[in-house]
């Protein structure tokens, strides 16, 4: 039998990605440049090259690496929501529709809880427009679709026209002269009602799910492959171990609590690795609880796994560990105790902050008991104390309301991931295509088999060092 390889097939290709400024295709690009350096052109929607994840690329190539990246890569203006995803240069749009053959489609808004209106465009109409503009170029061989891994009913009535929904809301909001503030929670929890309504946990998940669904009932013969990754972790070796993309957080302009606390504004973040928060929470003491069943599975992979399992076809692969390599949140979290009891966190007055095990609720009902006692009578004291004094505790009220107005939300948001029990998600497509790859192809350079990961070596000695030195920090 020929053996084929895959940098052979890369080779004088024309690539588009979107999404270009998210983790995946910040790996993706940087392995495709890096092991096909005769690749033809990589078309980005956004300018990327500066991040130290290149820095491997960067001091191989040494001076030549700006005029390498210049001639491989080509920073595109453009956005997913729009037709012909916004590339308004019209001899540029034609160049792109003539040369490109592979288009990887990364581009999503991830929290969980995001405006529907947002979430809709970017998630499920923006993969539309992906599609639309993938159907124009006349010598494409693969679109490549990255989904997200998700339990949740496959029914769904299409009938159902959510834009037009959407648009309903947004009139009857405007016709009621609602501030943006109250549109945009508004539009937030109309999110969630809408993905609960149809069997998903949240609006992350059922538009991502409404994407793949249109994207597969639409897509006629187009070449597609689909890739549902699970949670993302950090570089398990390539280009370095433990790198890791920042936290995203939404920052809004911060204000004295005066007046009608609804009306307020805060910082609020929301994040896209659920188990990155909790040990960044942890490790400074910030987080002592935590609703989780210890015993559940969580299936994680890391980025340089998720880009490895990019080969042509027309299947779905569920690129995870929970099947051929679980591992469970009491597991980890014993990983957790001991990395930050031997290497404690320093706060900013220079002390180190000496962790103890964290106490984990089973279910949502002890975890409410657990709030009710130790904060919620203590706010509502506080509530008395302030109305007593002429509302001279105002002020602590109100911001100590807030922010557990916010954890009970966050503990909603994440509840079905944290008490999921021992579920574990089938990857066989995977796990075929892995024996593909060993079988007929030669290249050393792309493996995507997570049963080889020592979760102990890895979370010890590679992803908590990586988050505490490119995330922690900032």
């Amino acid at each position: 039998m020929e053996l084929k390889t895959i940098l052979g097939y890369l080779q004088e290709k024309t690539i588009l990605v979107t999404g270009a400024t998210g983790f995946l295709a910040m790996v993706f690009l940087e392995k495709i440049v890096k092991v096909q350096p005769d690749v033809k052109m990589v078309y980005l929607l956004l300018r990327i090259i500066g991040k130290a994840l290149f820095k491997v690329l960067r001091e191989k190539l040494g001076a030549d690496f700006d005029s390498f990246i210049s001639e491989k890569v080509v920073a595109v203006p453009g956005d997913v929501t729009c037709e012909n995803l916004g590339v308004q240069d019209f001899k540029l749009r034609e160049e792109m529709f003539t040369e490109i053959q592979i288009i990887l489609n990364s581009a999503t808004t991830t929290s969980f809880d995001e405006r529907y209106d947002i979430a809709l465009d970017v998630n499920t109409f923006g993969v539309l427009h992906v599609l639309s503009f993938a159907m124009k170029c006349i010598k494409l061989e693969m679109l490549l679709h990255v989904s997200t891994e998700s339990k949740g009913t496959t029914k769904f009535n299409f009938q159902v026209r959510e834009k037009k929904v959407v648009e309903k809301k947004l009139n009857e909001l405007k016709a009621r002269g609602a501030s943006e503030e109250s549109i945009r929670g508004t539009m937030k929890d109309f999110g969630i009602e809408r993905a609960k309504l149809y069997g998903w946990p949240n609006t992350y998940v059922f538009t991502k799910a409404m994407g793949e669904i249109f994207l597969e009932n639409s897509r006629h013969n187009l070449p597609l492959v689909i890739i549902r990754p699970t949670v993302v972790t950090s570089t398990y070796k390539e280009p370095f171990p433990g790198w890791i993309q920042g936290f995203t957080f939404k920052r809004r302009t911060k204000t004295k609590m005066y007046g009608d606390p609804t009306k307020q504004k805060s910082y609020i973040c929301s994040y896209y690795r659920i188990i990155d928060s909790v040990i960044a929470g942890y490790c400074k003491e910030k987080l002592t609880c935590l609703l989780v069943d210890p015993i559940s599975v969580f299936d994680m992979v890391s980025s340089n796994y998720g880009c490895d399992a990019n080969q042509s076809s027309i299947v779905i692969y569920h690129v995870g560990s929970s099947f051929g390599n679980p591992i469970q949140f009491c597991d980890i979290h014993n990983f957790v105790f001991r990395h930050f009891t031997k290497s404690p966190w320093v706060n900013k007055d220079g002390n180190a902050v000496k962790v103890g095990k964290c106490t984990m609720f089973r279910t949502m009902a002890s975890f409410r008991l657990y709030m009710q006692i130790c904060f919620m009578i203590h706010l509502q004291g506080l509530m008395f104390v302030s109305k007593a004094s002429g509302g001279y505790f105002k002020d602590i009220y109100v911001n100590n309301s807030q922010k557990l107005t916010l954890v009970m939300r966050l503990v909603e948001l994440y509840k079905p991931y944290m008490l999921l029990g021992v579920v574990r998600f089938d990857d066989n497509n995977s796990e075929e295509l892995q024996k593909l790859t060993s079988e007929c192809y030669i290249d050393a350079e792309f493996n995507f088999d997570p049963k080889c990961i020592d979760w102990e070596d890895y979370f010890m000695n590679t992803h908590i060092p990586g988050l505490r030195r490119h995330v922690m920090v900032q």
